[in-house]
């Protein structure tokens, strides 16, 4: 199942709970108290010839100069090996890992500091490209507004430089906890959850008056609403400030900025939440746009059509989250609302405010980033499950109009191409038969589509994992996906890019690193080998033995 969100299972064992500083602590840079608790992993679908079994425990890792010495000379025949980085001969498809969501501390610390320097150096020796690393709105202007604090991530982005990887930035504009794989909570900036409780409005709203507090509603994007700033201008401000602490390192170590869009990071609504067990796979999701903001620009939109009755409310026969889409008045295939005069004129609303949410933000964006040498990129979520069906309900809940007779990620593409921004997929390692055939899952098939509308509209694509897959049936099916294989005109493409969901102790198992190095390798030589996978595993294997001591060390001081 892929929920499509960045934040996914696989992160590290362990969840900060942060406790709040007392009011005496409030003057000096006091590091709030932190408590852990185990993730909660609920995966609600069946991954077919995943790997699994004990494996042993790695002996204590060798720390000796000699050896550290030799590993860092491994890593440097490593990258030249497999090509240094790809970009520069115009094939092959870099990769980048995804860090853990807590790297940084409620303290603006570095959290797990020897881990993760250690596992940045085992990253590096596979020929991997570089990491993505979240930067958390809720942590970095937390306090007060225009006030950030960059610290651990200042420390995390010279760690990458050092060991010579880029960086994937996300502004993760967006709330930690809620969706699959948040092993942690890290809220919006105490300031702005303050405006929140002072309007409720601020928040997405369901039919039921539900709030959502994982993102700003967009209906009040240009607002002044959040102590004389809009959402957007917040937004901008902190890309800005982001540009002006980090200008030393964009365009050679950062690559990258993902501008946080939506829940989990995604251009899309907050249709399906996991909290407190609103949403459960495999079901429809809700419409949200109750909230008055939101309701005021629908009744314009209605009175402009000529309909002011179409514009009250939402529409209420769409069912509940968990309803499957012959459930209910709104979906089903036979006669259902979205095939009709308002459904169309409400579906084409509602998708019109999620572009035109992307491109108030593109357009600061590329101004902030213009310049920097920087490529600017959108997620956008991989949405499967029901596709089979006509109305395609969790796609259009989540703003998405698409159908089986309209293209919905088409004008998704033609807006990023306007701001030349790389349109960010995922779902990629999943295959059809996987999923629960009941739901009409086709995740392959979604792929594809995207792949075609993103070459219609001449977008770089790039892709993620939805769930944490360590097996080589899962990393076959990303090597076949990125290589972009959908028509006659598709010789020359490939992804632009891959980031692989997680770095964490699994990773570094020894079966999992020694099938990780080798699809790392094949990714990166791209359409243009035809060796077969045992073979490039071969080549991988003497790397894999080479670097194992610094493997080793960084799976024992992870967990």
């Amino acid at each position: 199942m892929a929920l499509s969100m960045t934040h996914q299972i696989g992160s590290l064992a362990g969840a900060p709970v942060v406790a709040e500083s007392s009011a005496a602590d409030s003057s000096s840079a006091a590091v709030s108290t932190v408590a852990w608790k185990s993730p909660v992993a609920s995966l609600k679908c069946k991954v077919m010839r995943s790997e699994g079994g004990e494996l042993s425990p790695p002996v204590s890792p060798c720390r000796s100069p000699a050896v550290r010495a030799d590993l860092t000379a491994a890593c440097e025949a490593l990258t030249t090996e497999h090509g240094g980085v790809a970009r520069g001969s115009g094939k092959g498809v870099p990769v980048f890992v995804m860090m853990p969501l807590d790297s940084v501390t409620a303290g603006n610390g570095v959290n797990r500091r020897k881990a993760v320097n250690a596992a940045m150096a085992a990253l590096k020796s596979a020929g991997v490209e570089g990491v993505m690393m979240d930067v958390w709105w809720g942590l970095v202007e937390r306090e007060k507004p225009g006030e950030y604090n960059w610290g651990g991530y200042t420390e995390l982005m010279e760690m990458a430089k050092k060991h010579g990887l880029k960086v994937q930035a996300v502004m993760s504009f967006h709330q930690c906890g809620g969706n699959v794989g948040d092993s942690c909570t890290i809220p919006l900036p105490k300031w702005v959850v303050e405006e929140i409780n002072k309007d409720p409005d601020l928040a997405y709203t369901d039919q039921w008056g539900r709030r959502n507090y994982e993102y700003l509603s967009l209906g009040c994007d240009t607002l002044p609403v959040l102590k004389g700033r809009s959402p957007v201008q917040c937004y901008a401000d902190f890309m800005r400030a982001f540009r002006d602490n980090f200008k030393h390192l964009l365009g050679d170590t950062i690559v990258e900025i993902q501008v946080g869009m939506g829940p989990a990071g995604e251009l899309r609504y907050p249709s399906y939440p996991e909290q407190n067990g609103t949403w459960k796979f495999p079901g429809i999701g809700a419409f949200q746009c109750f909230d008055k903001y939101m309701l005021s620009s629908l009744k314009a939109a209605a009175e402009a059509q000529g309909k002011p009755e179409w514009g009250s409310t939402g529409p209420t026969d769409a069912g509940h989250y968990n309803n499957w889409p012959e459930d209910t008045q709104f979906f089903r295939k036979e006669g259902g609302g979205w095939d009709g005069p308002y459904g169309e004129f409400f579906l084409t609303w509602y998708s019109q405010m999620l572009l035109d949410h992307g491109e108030r933000i593109l357009t600061s964006a590329k101004s902030i980033f213009d310049d920097t040498g920087v490529k600017i990129s959108v997620k956008i979520a991989g949405i499967h499950w029901h596709y089979g069906s006509r109305s395609h309900a969790p796609e259009l809940t989540a703003g998405y109009y698409n159908t089986r007779f309209r293209d919905g990620y088409l004008p998704i593409a033609q807006m990023l191409a306007r701001h030349g921004a790389i349109f960010n997929f995922t779902c990629i390692e999943m295959r059809d038969h996987e999923q629960p055939q009941e739901a009409l899952c086709a995740p392959e098939k979604l792929v594809k589509q995207v792949a075609l509308a993103t070459q219609k509209a001449q977008v770089l694509l790039a892709g993620e994992n939805a769930l944490p897959r360590y097996d080589e049936y899962a990393h076959e099916q990303i090597i076949r996906a990125s290589q972009l294989d959908v028509d006659d005109d598709s010789d020359g493409r490939e992804m632009c890019a891959f980031t692989y969901l997680r770095m964490n102790p699994h990773l570094f198992e020894p079966d999992n690193w020694r099938k990780f190095v080798a699809f790392v390798k094949k990714m990166k030589e791209g359409k243009r080998t035809h060796k077969c996978w045992e073979e490039v595993e071969r080549e991988a294997e003497h790397y894999v033995h080479v670097t194992q001591p610094l493997v080793q060390e960084a799976k024992v001081l992870m967990h």
